[in-house]
């Protein structure tokens, strides 16, 4: 009998393996890819579902709004539809809940010690432009947040966001004035913030070249209200004297 060393055993033992099915006669990489390929085809059902209820939500109202109509709208049939949400809230909750933390992200990208350290016009250019150009990109976020019926999980994300931006405007007021008080601060940012909402409203309610006027009336306000408060100019950045 051929002796076999334990050395060459070592050696074969140390061939790459490779698993197949002998069943179906795949690799069990090809297995694995097929629920990550499933997966993918998910996301973007889900994607375009979502998409369809944006557009539904702002022609129809979340109110009047149904999955026969959103599935309509995304081209799938309600069958398919209720494969990925059980009815309009879950719709609903998801889009909020997207939307919502797109606008967390943004608020991380403006409220920043260096914009907070420009002149006041270049500072509420950082600030409102991209947030009046989320809000155009995505109609679908006040039309669903002003629902008389918006599902409460998606109220109170907002309600969260709301307070969370307040903060961010007050932090900002203080960067640049840093001697008012806190009582101060906080009813400036919040009469800010106010016209603000009041103002993008107008706003996205216009098109083209009046659109663009009225942004130039809502920034002016916000300048003629913040100057007295927090000055024109420039200021130095957090840390410098």
């Amino acid at each position: 009998m051929k002796n076999t060393s334990s050395h060459s055993r070592f050696q074969e033992c140390e061939r790459p393996l490779v698993f197949v099915n002998h069943d179906w006669g795949l690799h069990v990489s090809e297995v694995e890819e097929k629920p990550r390929r499933r997966q993918a085809r998910g996301e973007r059902r889900v994607t375009q579902l979502l998409e369809a209820a944006a557009s539904v939500f702002c022609t129809s109202g979340y109110r009047a709004a149904s999955t026969n109509a959103i599935a309509r709208e995304a081209g799938v049939s309600p069958g398919t539809l209720y494969q990925f949400f059980p009815n309009k809230e879950a719709i609903a909750v998801e889009l909020g809940g997207r939307l919502i933390q797109q606008m967390q992200q943004a608020h991380g990208l403006v409220f920043t010690p260096e914009n907070a350290a420009l002149p006041l016009s270049e500072m509420i250019d950082r600030i409102v432009d991209p947030f009046i150009d989320f809000n155009c990109a995505n109609p679908a976020f006040l039309a669903l947040i002003k629902g008389p019926d918006t599902p409460g999980k998606v109220t109170d994300e907002h309600d969260q966001l709301h307070a969370s931006l307040l903060e961010r405007v007050d932090r900002l007021i203080e960067l640049r004035a840093p001697l008012l008080s806190a009582a101060d601060r906080a009813r400036i940012a919040e009469i800010a913030f106010a016209m603000f909402k009041t103002g993008l409203e107008l706003v996205l309610a216009q098109e083209g070249a009046e659109q663009a006027a009225y942004i130039k009336e809502l920034k002016g306000l916000l300048y003629r209200y913040l100057a007295p408060y927090v000055g024109t100019e420039s200021r130095p950045p957090l840390g410098h004297h």
